[in-house]
């Protein structure tokens, strides 16, 4: 663990299932990045694991895919064991540049205490339109779950301080565990949530999504309204979550914008 005059120690955390086209160039730029990289693979069937044999990563494999929350679970616990004061996620695919993770370090900086997303609000036409109104759905709700407004709680690419990587052992599966650990890091650790602008990066490179807009979004739909009567004050929780925008910040420029 870092003193109070050190940097802390950060992690990149990559999930990754079948990746093979991209999974070599995410995990170069990361360890441009930062030095210390994890790469779980959730038992990929592709080339996945083979293009990243030689590069300086800790790699987690899984004999079958367990799903992202399972992925997710695994990388915090390694990351933990290790003594890392936080990571950031960013998915294997590609969509996710990591040249974006020094902006979310600055904003981690700037906000103490607080969860940072790397929300995609640039070029947010560039994002399918029925992935985009599911996404919008899920913000008003999960938001509410939260009890603070939050802009893009789909996004992959966070950055976790330690205390939020201690809620590891939730259930929750799949992508309803990056919801389940954002409602407990605000409602159950305190911390506050900041969005840094990151573009939306949709192209033909990018392999299909393993995100089912429908599918997934029901079960997050369903995880949260039970997070919000659990925690109860329903009516305050919403106001609180939707009376002001969600904090956005731009380190370079130092400004907070709505």
């Amino acid at each position: 663990m870092s003193t109070a005059s050190d940097s802390p120690r950060v992690a990149i955390v990559i999930p990754a299932l079948n990746e093979e086209r991209a999974i070599r160039t995410v995990v170069e730029a990361a360890l441009a990045v930062l030095p210390d990289v994890i790469v779980i693979d959730d038992g990929s069937t592709d080339r996945t694991v083979e293009l990243i044999a030689d590069l300086p990563v800790t790699l987690i494999r899984h004999a079958t895919p367990q799903g992202k929350g399972e992925s997710l679970r695994d990388g915090f616990r390694e990351a933990l064991r290790r003594g890392f004061d936080a990571v950031v996620t960013m998915d294997g695919d590609g969509q996710h540049d990591a040249a974006d993770i020094p902006r979310m370090l600055a904003a981690a900086r700037q906000y103490p205490n607080h969860l940072v997303i790397g929300a995609r609000m640039r070029t947010r036409d560039n994002q399918p339109t029925a992935r985009r109104r599911a996404n919008a759905v899920a913000d008003w709700g999960i938001s509410w779950g939260c009890g603070v407004p939050v802009a893009d709680t789909q996004s992959g690419q966070r950055y976790y301080p330690r205390v939020a990587l201690e809620r590891v052992d939730l259930l929750q599966q799949g992508f309803v565990f990056e919801a389940a650990i954002l409602i407990a890091a605000t409602r159950e650790c305190g911390l506050g949530v900041v969005s840094v602008p990151i573009d939306a990066r949709y192209h033909a490179g990018l392999r299909r999504s393993h995100f089912r807009p429908v599918m997934d979004i029901t079960r997050i739909t369903w995880y949260t309204i039970w997070r919000v009567v659990h925690y109860g004050r329903v009516v305050d929780s919403y106001r609180r979550s939707h009376g002001s925008p969600p904090c956005v910040v731009d380190p370079p420029l130092l400004g907070v914008h709505a």
